[in-house]
């Protein structure tokens, strides 16, 4: 029999007849592994134990230890598991594709009732069922025509399309967990019941189109999560409540900041509160950007479609702008502009007017740019995922020799930003270039070990990301982690020789030539919008004092104290912070309770002893206990809390 020599993780070699199992391979070695074995890797690809080997090749055997392997087979298990849970409740529903996400996995179903929340439990129910029976898992190489007739005669007609897709020459696999059958890549657990049945929670349902398309059947998507053991689910519960509590959408009503409506898809309406917000940060990053050399600038918003079809954006992202028509005077025809979906196209028509010198380099040029983009319905999100939004944007214009110390400078100028505003967690990637680029090898040495030796000086490492650059140049991501774990990718800079060429940028050299610039892309928070979102959650509402709308609410206990409760706001007024008055005929408890629901800092509360001895009761949101202060400590200590951190 011809032989087949497999490579083991430790470097050792050994020989196994053609057409060995995996799980063959797992016996050989122990019957202690044989019995942990979920599945292998085999030169790399996730194996099902079940599956022949048929050449020479490097193996790794996988337990329940091994972290990725384990979950991917637990939640692809899980999602056959389901389907079938929802086929032996209503035998009339038909399955479509239920593939594994980050936590878990969804599967689409067609069927006419919508499932409901009841129906969650039931499902959940027969799945324990299922997995309880502890059957087999056990897969098929069938031809194409025999599955295809297999899935006419049991009428699932997503799943022949599915087959349709599969290319010529891959394998069709069957597989069946227990009875039930499904047409699946794999690979999968060798049992239902290794399944960890007390691991696994239904989150919800929602509608999703086949195949994403608008045009084809809208069926029902149902989504679970599934871990390894019981506490890791326990863990992500839980997470997830801490989350909803976080929620922009929900704490943005709480405090009043902004809302959304329908005749406005995908766009902000701020209220006092929000804009507030919008603005005080706003104005922290002006001052930032002034102090690191930039100059600022404003453009247009509706541009015509020529500078969009110079700059290349016309051509690859014409689906995502807004077309603006309109009938100019003594033009034959429409005259077709666009709102800019960015603002770089813009920024080089401002660096092209008038002659540039080496001299003049680098020239940082910001602005607080407008934008608008088509962003699908479905994919809109809070202020997190709109069609209107405002970048921090920037470019630098610079030569090569100058990107370094450019970057390096950004990054600090990046660090000392997210430290303000409470990120201390933040990490660099660095991408570099795609089989498909433009530029000479040499550029391109150059540029990636700018980015990489601007990340050290600056003192901080990145994660390398091969092959991840645009095709004109690498970049570098800078991805935040918030107060609950939470990864939310911001700030970028991004290389680019290849605009400025397009848009016909020029300098004169210290040689007397023209030469063209490079730009650097950058932005620290992204666009507002979805920033202010994130630093909402990840202060779960209760922003510092220098951020909060509403810094302190003067409350009365007494009517008697109301003259010097106005008192008390005219002083905090005068310095400098933002302060109301509450003298309603209400509770103190009541007022504490309204305004701690608003995430209001600081509550100063008033009655007869405060006014008799000019104190207040200070009370912080979040807080038990209140103190009592002197009304000048008190003016003092908030006034000082309440400045910006880069004015302290």
């Amino acid at each position: 029999m011809a032989q087949i020599s497999l490579t083991f993780p430790d470097g050792s070699q050994r020989e196994f007849p053609r057409g060995v199992t995996a799980a063959e391979v797992a016996s050989s070695i122990s019957k202690s592994l044989a019995k942990k074995a979920i599945s292998a890797s085999v030169d790399g690809a996730h194996w099902d134990l079940a599956w022949p080997l048929e050449s020479d090749a490097s193996i790794a055997i996988h337990t329940m230890a091994d972290d990725a392997p384990a979950l991917e087979l637990i939640r692809h298990d899980f999602a056959h598991v389901m389907a079938r849970a929802v086929q032996e409740i209503w035998p009339d529903t038909k399955v479509t594709i239920g593939p594994v996400t980050e936590k878990g996995w969804f599967y689409d179903f067609d069927r006419a009732e919508p499932f409901t929340p009841e129906d969650l439990g039931r499902i959940e129910a027969k799945m324990k069922e299922i997995i309880n029976a502890r059957e087999p898992v056990r897969t098929e190489i069938w031809d194409r025509e025999r599955a295809r007739q297999h899935y006419i005669d049991a009428g699932e007609p997503f799943k022949v399309e599915l087959l349709d897709r599969i290319p010529e020459g891959a394998p069709i696999r069957m597989y069946w967990h227990g009875e039930w059958q499904d047409l699946c890549r794999g690979p999968h657990l060798q049992t239902t019941g290794q399944l960890p049945a007390d691991a696994f929670k239904l989150m919800g349902v929602s509608g999703a189109y086949w195949f994403g398309d608008v045009s084809r059947p809208m069926l029902q998507r149902v989504t679970g999560v599934a871990f390894r053991n019981r506490e890791d689910l326990k863990a992500h519960l839980t997470f997830l409540e801490e989350a909803a509590k976080r929620d922009h959408r929900k704490l943005g009503r709480e405090m009043d900041l902004f809302h959304m409506q329908e005749e406005a898809p995908g766009q902000i309406f701020w209220h006092p509160n929000g804009w507030t917000i919008y603005t005080t940060l706003q104005d922290y990053m002006r001052r930032q950007q002034r102090r690191d050399g930039y100059v600022e600038v404003n453009t247009p918003q509706v541009v015509n479609r020529k500078l969009w079809e110079a700059s290349g954006h016309w051509e690859n992202y014409r689906e995502n702008m807004f077309i603006v028509e309109v009938d100019e005077d003594g033009a034959r025809d429409k005259v077709i502009n666009a709102l800019k979906p960015m603002n770089c196209p813009c920024h080089v028509q401002i660096f092209n007017v008038g002659l540039k010198s080496y001299r003049d380099l680098p020239l940082r040029m910001a602005e607080f740019g407008s934008c608008a983009r088509y962003e699908p319905s479905g994919a809109l999100h809070g202020i997190m995922r709109v069609r209107g939004f405002t970048q921090d944007d920037a470019h630098i214009f610079c030569t090569l020799d100058q990107i370094e110390a450019e970057s390096t400078k950004f990054i600090e100028f990046l660090a000392k930003i997210y430290a303000d505003l409470g990120f201390e967690r933040w990490r660099v990637k660095l991408s570099t270039r795609p089989e498909k680029r433009v530029g000479s090898d040499q550029i391109w040495d150059r540029m990636e070990a700018a980015l990489a030796n601007a990340c050290t000086a600056a003192g901080y490492e990145y994660e390398l990301f091969p092959g991840e650059g645009a095709f004109y140049a690498p970049k570098l991501e800078f991805v935040l982690t918030d107060a609950i774990g939470r990864d939310w990718q911001c700030g970028t800079l991004q290389l680019d020789p290849n605009l400025p060429e397009r848009l016909d940028a020029s300098y004169v050299g210290e040689d007397g030539a023209k030469h063209t610039p490079f730009m650097l892309h950058r932005a620290c928070l992204g666009s507002f919008e979805r920033f202010i979102g994130i630093l909402i959650e990840n202060h779960a509402g209760r922003l510092p004092l220098w951020l909060a709308p509403r810094q302190v609410v003067v409350a009365s206990i007494t009517s008697e104290a109301d003259g010097y409760v106005a008192e008390v706001v005219a002083a905090l007024q005068k310095a400098g912070l933002r302060a109301e008055a509450d003298t309603r005929n209400e509770k103190i408890n009541y007022k504490v309770r309204e305004h701690s629901v608003g995430k209001v800092p600081v509550i100063l509360a008033v009655g007869h002893r405060e006014v008799e001895e000019r104190t207040v009761s200070l009370r912080r949101l979040g807080e038990k206990d209140t103190r009592v202060v002197a009304l000048e400590t008190v003016l003092a200590d908030l006034a000082a809390e309440a400045t910006p951190p880069d004015l302290r």
